[in-house]
């Protein structure tokens, strides 16, 4: 397309909703065929694998992996699918990319419709507390079988450049109201596996902090500190001691307290797998990055007490473990300085191999290097916070 001919095109009427849903329907069939051709099928088959020997996939699943990863997997150029595609798309108008790219906003949740709306269903988004006004692209017959008070669990896309209204991505799993007891299971699981999924709604944000805030107080009254170190086994049932306290401290506090109701099994805390066989469990709950565990945190601390243990090629490779691995974020790394500012640099400097190493000199700069991502992200609690509706059918329900 000339250049003339692409600014006629992107002078012409701005699409209905109508037309723009219905052409949705194409630009979403040729994505589906762009992430399996040769740019990204063999990201997509890992995307794929790993999802399948996570929990398994049926065809629904297989649908869902595709479209989570064709909108918002980050490719290794930073750059995710849809991105791409929009990209090597020179024909789409202005508003086809702007759409486009809109999706990689999508929302994953567990809903509620709360009306149907001539060709649309009004849903709330069980875990962020919000309202979505949802189309699907084909057309009102999608919600036909649909009712008020049922439930949806998938994944809306925004429809750009119309705010407020959204449309179905992927594959949806629709239950009847009957069925409110399991959803408002599976809707807690996924709020506490997935907060950023409730952080959508920045109030939810403030209450997650301040409910954060009151758990680390009562993890340190509880513990005594801030930072404990068990053995796995004692770690697992001081863990879920804890929660069942604070449980039973949060509901006499809101004079709900009942001392035959028993505690929800929900709660109950399970140490995972790749902590079962470590010498001991660090238990960090910390004012922004609430509560963590890590592996043999007392082999660490005792490499930074005693210096000498650098030697050690158990210490040295616990040590280099932490600094390799993506998912540990700065703090051990700053836990142990504070804790050992005489013999930080010796260690880092023998361990590492960085002669001249000093922590006060060095320190910041050198974590944003090696854990660039946690500098990069804007803090959230690490707690889930339950919306009002989730709340309400949570407790008229029996798990």
């Amino acid at each position: 397309m000339t250049n003339l001919a692409r600014s006629q095109s992107d002078q012409a009427p701005r699409p209905s909703l109508g037309e723009l849903i219905k052409r949705s329907a194409d630009l979403k069939r040729q994505l589906a065929d762009y992430v399996q051709g040769p740019c990204c099928a063999r990201h997509l088959a890992a995307a794929l694998l790993e999802a399948e020997s996570d929990h398994g996939l049926d065809d629904a699943g297989v649908i869902s992996v595709i479209d989570r990863f064709a909108l918002q997997h980050r490719l290794p150029d930073g750059r995710t699918p849809v991105e791409r595609f929009t990209a090597s798309c020179p024909d789409l108008s202005a508003i086809e990319q702007e759409m486009l790219l809109g999706w990689q906003d999508a929302v994953e949740g567990a809903f509620e419709i709360q009306a149907k709306d001539g060709d649309a269903v009004r849903l709330l988004n069980l875990l962020d507390d919000f309202e979505y006004q949802t189309y699907s692209n084909v057309g009102r017959k999608a919600f036909r079988s649909m009712a008020k008070g049922d439930f949806i669990i998938g994944r809306l896309v925004p429809i750009a450049p119309h705010p407020g209204c959204w449309l179905v991505s992927g594959s949806l799993a629709y239950c009847r109201k009957s069925d409110s007891p399991r959803i408002a299971q599976i809707a807690l699981q996924m709020a506490t596996k997935h907060p950023e999924l409730v952080f959508r709604n920045p109030e939810k944000i403030a209450q997650g902090w301040e409910q954060m805030h009151r758990e680390r107080e009562a993890f340190v009254t509880y513990f005594g500190s801030d930072q404990v170190v068990l053995p796995p086994s004692e770690a697992e049932n001081r863990i879920s001691a804890f929660h069942q306290h604070l449980w039973q401290t949060t509901r006499a506090e809101a004079g709900k307290h009942d001392p035959t109701e028993p505690f929800p099994q929900q709660l109950s805390f399970q140490l995972p797998e790749y902590l079962a066989d470590a010498d001991t469990v660090g238990i960090v709950y910390d004012s922004v990055e609430g509560m963590n565990l890590y592996r043999n945190w007392g082999l660490l601390d005792a490499l930074f007490t005693a210096p000498t243990l650098a030697a050690s090629q158990r210490h040295a490779d616990l040590l280099r473990s932490y600094v390799r691995d993506t998912s540990i974020s700065p703090l051990p790394f700053q836990r142990m300085a504070a804790a050992h500012p005489t013999t930080v640099d010796t260690v880092i400097s023998k361990v590492l191999r960085k002669p001249g190493f000093s922590w006060a000199q060095h320190g910041e700069a050198w974590l944003r290097r090696r854990k660039a991502d946690y500098f990069e992200r804007e803090p959230r609690p690490n707690v889930s916070v339950i919306g009002d509706r989730l709340a309400e059918l949570a407790a008229t329900s029996r798990f």
